[in-house]
C-alpha cells in the first residue's frame, strides 16, 4: 500500500538516497529541504512535491506545517532527518543555540503542529539520530542551549540524544492513540557531514581517503526506508532507538530514562510555545507503564 512520507533534510545525503529508495517502491514522497536549488532538483528527479525550509526560523517551521496540513489529507510517515554538527556556538532568529534548534526544536515543533493529523492517519514519526548520542551526548534540561562547556561534538551528541528521548516520549504520550516513534542511527555515512563544522569529524567525513572507510548514502538510508515501510509492532517496536537493524545493544544511559524524556518534552514545548497548542486534540496525554 503506497504512503505519504514527508522526508526533512532530503536534498542531499541519506534523506535523498532514502527519497529515491521509497519512490522507486512506489510511495509518494515529499520533499523538504533547506536549499532551494538542491531540493529541487531532488523532487524534479522523482517528480515530487517539495518545500523549502530553513529549521533556524520556528516561525518557517510554522509556515511548512500549515503548508503540508493544507497538501496532503493524510500523512503517514514523518522523517525528522534534517541536521547537523556546527562550528562556533551561534544563536538562531529565534534565539536558541543553533544545534539544538536545527536538531531538537525544529523537528519538534513540526511534530507536534501536525500532531492531529499524524493521530488520524495512524502514522509513524521517525528520527534520524547518530551513535554520537552515546559518544559525546550530556542532557542537562535546564541548559537545552549549552550555555556551559560548549564543544560543536557535545552539542551535536546531546541533540542525538534528544532526538532518541523524543521518540521515547512521543511513544509513550501517543502510542495508546495509534502513533508509532523510533529513532536510528544510519552509520558512518560519506556525506557532506560536519563540513561547515570545526569538530575533529570534519576532517573524517571529508578527507578523500577516509571517505573510502564509509558507507554509502543508500546504504546509510536502509534502515530509513525499513521503518517507514515496516508496520510498527511486527516489523519494529515503537518507542525504540535501531542500530544495524536491531535495538541498539548500547545505549546512553538517559535514553533509557522516562523521566528525562518527560522533561525533555516539557521544557521543549515551554521554549517553542506548542504547550498551548493542545498536540492532536488529546486532553491528556496516556503514558504506557
Amino acid at each position: 500500500m503506497s504512503k505519504t512520507i514527508v522526508i526533512t533534510g532530503a536534498s542531499d545525503g541519506i534523506g535523498a538516497a532514502g527519497a529515491r529508495r521509497l519512490h522507486q517502491e512506489g510511495h509518494q514522497v515529499v520533499i523538504v529541504g533547506r536549499s532551494p536549488e538542491k531540493t529541487a532538483a531532488v523532487a524534479a528527479e522523482l517528480g515530487a512535491d517539495h518545500f523549502i525550509t530553513d529549521f533556524t526560523s520556528l516561525a518557517n517551521v510554522r509556515k511548512l506545517a500549515a503548508a503540508l496540513d493544507t497538501a496532503y489529507a493524510r500523512i503517514d510517515v514523518l522523517v525528522n532527518n534534517a541536521g547537523g554538527i556546527f562550528g562556533d556556538r551561534d544563536k538562531t532568529l529565534d534565539g536558541f543555540e543553533k544545534t539544538v534548534q536545527i536538531n531538537h526544536l525544529a523537528p519538534f515543533l513540526l511534530t507536534n503542529l501536525l500532531m492531529p493529523k499524524f493521530l488520524a492517519s495512524k502514522a509513524s514519526v521517525i528520527q534520524t539520530s547518530s551513535v554520537g548520542a552515546r559518544l559525546f551526548g550530556k542532557l542537562d534540561v535546564d541548559d537545552l542551549d549549552n550555555d556551559t562547556g560548549y564543544t560543536p561534538h557535545r552539542a551535536y551528541g546531546t541533540a542525538k540524544l534528544e532526538n532518541i528521548l523524543f521518540s521515547k516520549e512521543l511513544h509513550n504520550r501517543f502510542s495508546p492513540h495509534g502513533l508509532s516513534a523510533a529513532a536510528f542511527h544510519p552509520g558512518a555515512v560519506a556525506t557532506s557531514f560536519a563540513s561547515g563544522s570545526k569538530s575533529f569529524m570534519r576532517p573524517i567525513y571529508n578527507n578523500p581517503v577516509s571517505r573510502l572507510f564509509l558507507t554509502s548514502p543508500e546504504k546509510g538510508a536502509r534502515q530509513m526506508v525499513w521503518l517507514a515501510t515496516g508496520t510498527p509492532g511486527i516489523d519494529w517496536q515503537s518507542g525504540t532507538y535501531y542500530e544495524n537493524g536491531k535495538p541498539a545493544r548500547r545505549n546512553h544511559p538517559q535514553a533509557q530514562d522516562s523521566a528525562v524524556a518527560r522533561q525533555l518534552w516539557d521544557r521543549s514545548a515551554d521554549l517553542v510555545g506548542t504547550d498551548s497548542l493542545n498536540p492532536g486534540g488529546v486532553t491528556t496525554p496516556v503514558r504506557s507503564s
